[in-house]
């Protein structure tokens, strides 16, 4: 990649439980980086909410100390910074007043189910049901999308019901919340998102690349209160005054799995998993539009300028993975750090029959149930921690292998890229996938190779190649690139039959999450 004079890139990694923010040299290695965790709100069963304010806390705080840790090991960040990338969780949902600059309530987080009764009421009062938006914007009527979110926003928060009405309020998803704020907020902030954010929403046209005017009028949200729509990489605004960067362009913008995929150089006919608080699999189907018909989403991978082609994919959502091990460290105290499970989960060679469906908020892809709760079954008296925690692991692979079933079926052979041995490979990231053991477990589930690339930050990587491309420190060209870092293979070990009835327990095991959310407390 480019060489000359020191050239570094910024990229902001809000996730859903931390911030942080990496600075990339030219040859795209990390000089300096920083971490802020924040808190989790739960204000009911179901609920989740995170305070926006004490986000753009950690905004701050990230990128001032960041480069800082850059400067103290003897780089020139504060002449080299060209530009800034941005990448997010996605389809959590907010809005706040133009007038004040804060928020009209806590930001209700992509996890959350409260919005169930809307969702209901909808499938029921629209033609379509389930699937009546399915055809613009690829997405089904969902707990999931921030479409349902903002429509409890406004039906249930004085405060945003008031400024709607008196046009002070602002909708957005995390990404428009910190470029308003990044470009002066209440002074001139710049009111966009980008194409991956908006294709979450389910109020975008997935080929017009704007808002959706039918959908808007069916569900009555005024446009006024929505972002502008901007591409994946491109400049769309400078910083402002008062933040460490000041003076620094914005041109790079994608959702965090948008941004993974890009880290990751898929492209048409390849696919990765991102494992974090949940799970992620997006395969890039090209300039096409592919419709599922075996429960995944379609959405845009990216879109890299603003007059570059879009890319296009197939996604399935998986709630909880990670999370997962959170809960076994903070609910239930059987490990102490979300490291100890690949050394508790190793004591045992198999999980002793037990099998554990993390449905905590219903079932994501490609079952989309919300009636679902999660269940622990199998167990007898020999049953361990240890197997408890292998259980969980297998779990999260068990969730991404329904969903690739679902992807073979609808790409088709067409739409996929095997390699020599006509294997499809599996490209995979996300700080779970440092535990080799879940790594040789998913191999052994998918009966196919996973690979694990030297650096598995992709998703901060996507959005420094996004900010790259639009200020010319890197080309597409090189993005996309095969990188000469090793990779980690996987390969299966387990036995085909083994395999076989292993799925087969597995489904049984979903079956029994299936209409659970109305126990009694």
């Amino acid at each position: 990649m480019s060489g000359g004079e020191p050239v570094h890139i910024g990229s902001i990694d809000q996730g859903t439980s931390s911030t942080r923010f990496l600075i990339y040299d030219h040859s795209a290695h990390i000089v300096g980086s920083h971490q802020v965790e924040f808190t989790q709100f739960y204000p009911d069963a179901g609920w989740v909410e995170h305070d926006p304010m004490e986000i753009l806390e950690s905004v701050r705080t990230c990128i001032a100390k960041a480069i800082d840790k850059a400067t103290a090991d003897g780089h020139n960040v504060d002449k080299g910074l060209k530009a800034i990338g941005l990448t997010n969780q996605r389809e959590t949902t907010l809005l706040w007043s133009k007038s004040t600059g804060y928020p009209l309530h806590n930001a209700i987080v992509w996890m959350d189910v409260r919005t169930s009764s809307i969702c209901r009421k909808l499938e029921k009062d629209l033609p379509g049901g389930r699937t009546h938006f399915v055809e613009t914007c690829g997405l089904p009527i969902s707990t999931y999308f921030s479409a349902t979110k903002l429509l409890w926003l406004m039906e249930n928060v004085d405060a945003v019901k008031e400024a709607v009405k008196a046009g002070d309020a602002l909708f957005g998803t995390i990404d428009t919340w910190l470029i308003w704020n990044l470009t002066g907020g209440l002074n001139g902030g710049l009111h966009v998102t980008d194409v991956s954010n908006a294709s979450r929403t389910m109020l975008m046209n997935l080929k017009t690349l704007d808002w959706d005017q039918p959908t808007l009028k069916t569900l009555r949200i005024p446009a006024e209160i929505l972002p502008r729509i901007v591409s994946n990489s491109e400049v769309i605004g400078q910083i402002c005054s008062g933040w460490a960067v000041a003076g620094v362009p914005i041109s790079g913008c994608l959702g965090d799995q948008h941004a993974a995929m890009l880290g990751q150089a898929c492209q048409r006919g390849e696919a990765k998993s991102t494992y974090g608080t949940g799970a992620f699999i997006l395969l890039n189907t090209g300039e096409e539009i592919t419709r599922s018909t075996h429960g995944l989403l379609t959405t845009l991978a990216f879109k890299l300028g603003a007059e570059a082609p879009t890319n296009y994919a197939l996604e399935g959502s998986i709630a909880i993975a990670g999370a997962a091990v959170q809960w076994l460290r903070d609910s239930l105290g059987i490990i102490h750090s979300a490291g100890e499970i690949e050394t508790l989960a190793s004591e045992v060679e198999s999980t002793g029959g037990v099998y554990f469906v993390p449905a905590f908020n219903g079932l994501f892809a490609p079952w989309w149930r919300d009636d679902a709760r999660g269940v622990c079954i199998g167990i007898t008296r020999f049953t361990s921690k240890a197997h408890i925690a292998r259980a969980v692991l297998e779990s999260m692979c068990f969730q991404v292998k329904d969903v690739l079933d679902s992807m073979h079926k609808d790409a088709g052979e067409k739409g996929e890229v095997k390699n020599d041995k006509g294997e499809f490979v599996l490209r995979v990231d996300g700080g779970a996938t440092v535990n080799n053991l879940l790594m040789q477990i998913q191999a052994d589930l998918l009966g196919s190779p996973v690979v694990r690339p030297a650096d598995i930050e992709t998703t901060a990587l996507g959005a420094a190649y996004a900010a790259g491309l639009a200020v010319g420190v890197w080309t597409e060209d090189e993005i996309f690139a095969e990188k000469a870092e090793r990779a980690t293979i996987f390969n299966p070990e387990l036995d085909e039959e083994l395999r076989k009835k292993k799925l087969e327990s597995w489904y049984k095991a979903v079956t029994r999450t299936f209409d659970l959310a109305d126990l009694s407390l």
